[in-house]
């Protein structure tokens, strides 16, 4: 495996031309209806947000309680939210580290701070993919080796930032055999998926195994007026990324 110090070196396998992205979407206003009946605000929320806060309450016995969490690209925040909901030990909750995004975070997990219990404890911060994570390790109780679970919904379609994440999943999570990396998402741009999905082979070449979860259609596209395969568009792929054997040894 690389050195965690280092950055992957992928040449220009990430280098896209000006103007070949769309601007990005608009997101979309919701509230969040939990399995138990309780009610998130969903500000900033996407299917993939959704799906991600459904996977983690449904296993929240064996997967969060007790546990450290890191959401890595947050936006809303309501899978962290749901996981300090569930009884995670420690969850912090991370977007890019602009004013707005972040009080927005802020703004959403303060709504809920009455559904989540005193043994949990939720923290909001700005984070750049690839920087020092020395900060978020700083949230964590002393003596501890990382998270146990990082949450990443609608993060792998920046095709630029592959590395970077990758980098940071090297550096925040725990070296053993139950942590685990969420990854979920949705190929709004249908044309892109080929590039998004080379995010997984690459973690694989840099110490981790790849699991391919679910492919869940949702009821109807997020956003109408997209261009592609309207099937594609309305699916939500989910992935665990786990340590492979040799990187525990």
């Amino acid at each position: 495996m690389a050195d965690t110090d280092d950055v992957i070196n992928t040449g220009d396998l990430f280098q896209d031309p000006d103007g070949f992205y769309e601007p990005e979407k608009e997101p979309t206003f919701a509230e969040h209806r939990m399995r138990s009946g309780d009610t998130v605000r969903g500000d900033l929320l996407w299917n993939a947000g959704r799906t991600s806060a459904h996977y983690i309450e449904e296993r929240a016995a064996e997967l969060i309680q007790g546990k450290d969490v890191l959401e890595i690209g947050a936006a809303a925040g309501v899978p962290s939210v749901v996981s300090a909901i569930k009884g995670a030990r420690v969850t912090v909750m991370t977007d890019y580290p602009d004013p707005d995004l972040v009080d927005n975070m802020r703004f959403n997990a303060g709504l809920s701070a009455a559904m989540i219990p005193a043994n949990s404890t939720l923290h909001v911060d700005g984070y750049k993919w690839g920087n020092s994570v020395e900060p978020l390790l700083a949230y964590l109780p002393p003596n501890s080796a990382g998270f146990d679970v990082l949450i990443m919904a609608d993060v792998v379609y920046s095709h630029r930032e592959h590395p970077n994440l990758i980098k940071t999943m090297q550096q925040t999570l725990k070296k053993t055999r139950e942590a685990v990396a969420l990854v979920i998402f949705t190929p709004y741009e249908p044309w892109l998926l080929p590039k998004t999905e080379k995010f997984f082979p690459l973690a694989e070449e840099n110490g981790f195994q790849v699991t391919k979860m679910f492919e869940k259609l949702m009821d109807a596209v997020l956003f109408e007026n997209d261009q592609g395969d309207e099937k594609l568009r309305r699916t939500v792929f989910g992935y665990e990324i786990r340590w492979a054997e040799d990187q525990l040894k």
